[in-house]
């Protein structure tokens, strides 16, 4: 795969190239901050939220991203912000707001997984309005990258989700999907489940995690659920599953699996939005994202499927290797690869 340059303006300094390159990764959902406990027992703020997290990572590759988010005018909104501008996300799309910015808590386990308490009632990331969103993406465009909460949280989900459902109606860029489900913040497990089943729909490229699989369907196995969603729309279902890896499965019956590289773990935050930044910026790299690349995505064969889904599993694990959501630029995943 070749590397491609990225947009000019708030570019990260290690990402390829200078000039202008007018293929783009529109990422929409929620920018918020991470509250982290340090050993000491006073809190960091960190910025976060899985689609800022996915918008970073996606630029630290060096691919050219906009982040299309509701964005507080206050100081913690003003973290967020920095925080994308100097990873070279692109805010063209981004919408200001007097509202509140969300709160995450976070604490780990013993094994560096985090588990996450909100203050989220009333904040930016949930009142999108019809009129903030564009009318319609840029003609460059190559792919809409969103899920997690935003889309599925009232009163802004109704708003994102016909945004989904026009882009795939037009059919000129690819939809890619990640429920990354917080359940605390939704709505019953019946009524999320509908909306999930309908959002799959839609999709080009689905990544879901075996965790919220499990919540989702609890009654199904992993694989099982997988094979579904890719009969009901997507070209490509991704399933991660921790240390045990990841499952690909195309809707033209291509099916691998690939394996989690062994690194010393740190910390597992952030982890999964990296996978699905290596995993779209693998697919744009392959010429494998836009409507007119559909047919051949859910073709695929096994090797390109297996190249691309190892190149996702890498940038997670490295970025495991660090505290914090703190994914690999692309220099530092050539350098690991060419080490192998």
């Amino acid at each position: 795969m070749i590397p491609l340059p990225v947009t000019e303006g708030g570019r990260h300094p290690d990402s390829y190239g200078v000039r202008v390159f007018t293929a783009q990764i529109i990422v929409s959902g929620e920018a918020l901050v991470d509250l982290v406990a340090d050993p000491d027992g006073r809190y960091r703020a960190v910025p976060g939220g899985s689609p800022a997290n996915v918008a970073v990572g996606l630029a630290r590759l060096g691919a050219p991203t906009q982040l299309l988010a509701r964005l507080g005018t206050g100081a913690f909104g003003q973290v967020v912000r920095d925080h994308l501008v100097a990873n070279g996300v692109g805010l063209d799309h981004a919408v200001d707001t007097a509202d509140l910015t969300t709160l995450a808590v976070v604490s780990l386990d013993g094994e560096g997984r985090a588990a996450y308490d909100f203050y989220a009632e009333g904040t930016a990331d949930w009142g999108w309005r019809p009129d903030e969103l564009p009318a319609s993406l840029p003609a460059e465009t190559l792919a809409l990258v969103t899920g997690s909460i935003a889309v599925a949280r009232e009163p802004g989900a109704a708003a994102l989700v016909e945004l989904i459902r026009r882009e795939r109606s037009r059919g000129a860029v690819s939809v890619v999907l990640d429920p990354n489900l917080r359940p605390s913040l939704l709505a019953p497990h019946d009524v999320v489940r509908r909306q999930w089943n309908e959002l799959v729909a839609l999709a080009d490229v689905v990544k879901v995690s075996d965790e919220d699989l499990a919540w989702l369907a609890p009654e199904l196995p992993v694989a099982s659920l997988a094979a579904d969603w890719a009969r009901r729309g997507p070209a490509l279902v991704v399933v991660t599953r921790g240390a045990a890896g990841a499952i690909g499965v195309t809707s033209g019956g291509t099916t691998v699996d690939v394996p989690t590289p062994e690194v010393e773990v740190a910390d597992t935050v952030g982890a999964g939005d990296a996978f699905t930044a290596g995993l779209v910026d693998s697919l744009r790299l392959d010429g494998l994202l836009g409507g007119a690349a559909r047919d051949r995505l859910a073709t695929l064969a096994d090797a390109p499927l297996r190249a691309i889904l190892d190149r996702a599993a890498l940038v997670a694990a490295m970025t495991c290797e660090r505290p914090g959501a703190d994914p690999p630029t692309a220099s530092a995943l050539t350098a690991r690869v060419s080490s192998k």
